[in-house]
């Protein structure tokens, strides 16, 4: 069994090798113009969707349905989408002085029936299909007035949802006539394009490792935009009304996208989408119908910075690490066979045999196999249960198969 395993540590180390001589060569540079509201500049990428270069960093302004239809097919890695909300406001909102609630009242939001809206979800959603690439996901964000129907539509077309995420807003706007709940979150759906989607982004380990080491919940407690974040127009007024804060897209983009990653807002607004992709490391395209929003989005971009690389740079997922089984480990010479393994409280031990098994009396088996009986329990983390000692010190054997991955790394370098 020893001999037929071989040294599976030098088994990795080829195949960690080919996979670097079996990779392209030097990408080809492909010349891709801004066609945004700004002056064209142009960018190098990598190797492209063969049907046209994709307009990074740009905004285009013209009907979202229109202008995806125009892109290649499969380009974008993330879709956040933030479309009319259909309100269905009736009447001037006012406070209790009287004074006017800057509401959203834009034609953009109207729509003549359910029906029409639902014919207008269906189709941007279908443009945005088409364009996601096979493991990209979409966010899609709304209130009481219109997510309901979109998730319908979403799970109709083949999407595969993945969370509900509810945006709890630290400062949302009271309810001034006093005769309803505060409206206080609004709700954000995560799909996939279909449920054989399993690779997928997903930055668990990134997103954990920022929350105290805890899973991050699917309720966000982040306040509405306000203050110098809030784009004005010259005379004072919200740029755009419905301008979302940047702390909400950046949870989005870090928790589901990628340095260099394509993010595409097909209803791109004041561009709060866009300041967190630069700010980030990805590129974006961005699709608004309205000149005035683009122009003020433009500008707002443009005047950013992004991060620094090491502000943004990727935390290792330990899913995605090569696998290590604990005999290479014992066929690499970081434990000898014959050492004895203990639990943290020393009440369990097991002796290590130099077939990588490891025994307890009479008993036999795997690292988890044999942890998860000396507890009797159905199953068990033998990388963190078992225990070796150094120096006078109990360390996890998982620290072992750490300096395994890093040997292999060095060696395929």
């Amino acid at each position: 069994m020893f001999a037929a395993r071989g040294t599976a540590l030098a088994y990795l180390v080829v195949f960690m090798r080919s996979q670097r001589a079996g990779a392209p060569g030097p990408k080809s540079q492909i010349k891709v113009m801004r066609t945004g509201m700004s002056p064209a500049r142009s960018v190098t990428r990598g190797p492209l969707p063969a049907r046209s270069a994709l307009p990074l960093d740009s905004i285009i302004v013209g009907d979202c349905i229109k202008e995806m239809a125009k892109l290649p097919p499969e380009c974008a890695d993330l879709v956040f989408a933030d479309p009319p909300y259909n309100l269905q406001l009736e009447n001037a909102l006012s406070r209790p002085d009287q004074s006017l609630v800057d509401g959203v009242d834009d034609d953009w939001d109207k729509f003549a029936s359910l029906e029409d809206y639902d014919k207008f979800t269906r189709a941007w959603l279908d443009a945005v299909r088409r364009v996601m690439k096979k493991d990209a996901t979409l966010f899609v964000i709304g209130s009481y007035h219109n997510i309901f129907r979109a998730g319908s539509i979403l799970q109709d077309q083949g999407f595969w949802i993945l969370n509900d995420i509810i945006w709890r807003k630290a400062n949302p706007m009271p309810n001034f006539r006093g005769r309803r709940f505060t409206n206080a979150h609004e709700t954000l759906i995560w799909a996939a394009k279909s449920p054989a989607v399993k690779n997928y982004t997903f930055n668990y380990e990134l997103l954990k490792a920022g929350n105290e080491d805890c899973q991050v919940r699917s309720d966000w407690f982040l306040p509405i935009c306000t203050g110098t974040e809030r784009l004005k127009d010259a005379t004072g007024r919200k740029a755009h009304p419905t301008q979302k804060p940047e702390s909400l897209l950046s949870r989005i983009l870090l928790a589901a996208s990628t340095k260099g990653d394509v993010v595409l807002d097909p209803f791109f607004g004041s561009g709060t989408t866009g300041a967190a992709a630069k700010r980030l490391g990805r590129s974006f395209i961005g699709i608004e119908r309205d000149a005035a929003y683009a122009r003020a989005a433009r500008e707002r971009i443009d005047a950013l910075t992004a991060l620094p690389p090491a502000a943004i740079a990727a935390v290792t997922d330990k899913r995605s690490e090569p696998r290590i089984p604990f005999a290479a480990i014992v066929e690499a010479g970081l434990i000898r066979p014959g050492e004895i393994l203990v639990d943290e409280n020393k009440r369990h031990a097991a002796i290590v045999r130099a077939d990588g098994a490891v025994s307890i009396g009479a008993i036999t088996g795997s690292i988890h196999k044999t942890g998860a009986l000396a507890q009797g329990l159905p199953a068990c983390n033998g990388w963190t249960f078992w225990h070796f000692e150094r120096d006078g010190r109990l360390k996890p054997i998982d620290v072992l198969r750490s300096m395994a991955r890093a040997r292999l790394r060095q060696s395929a370098e």
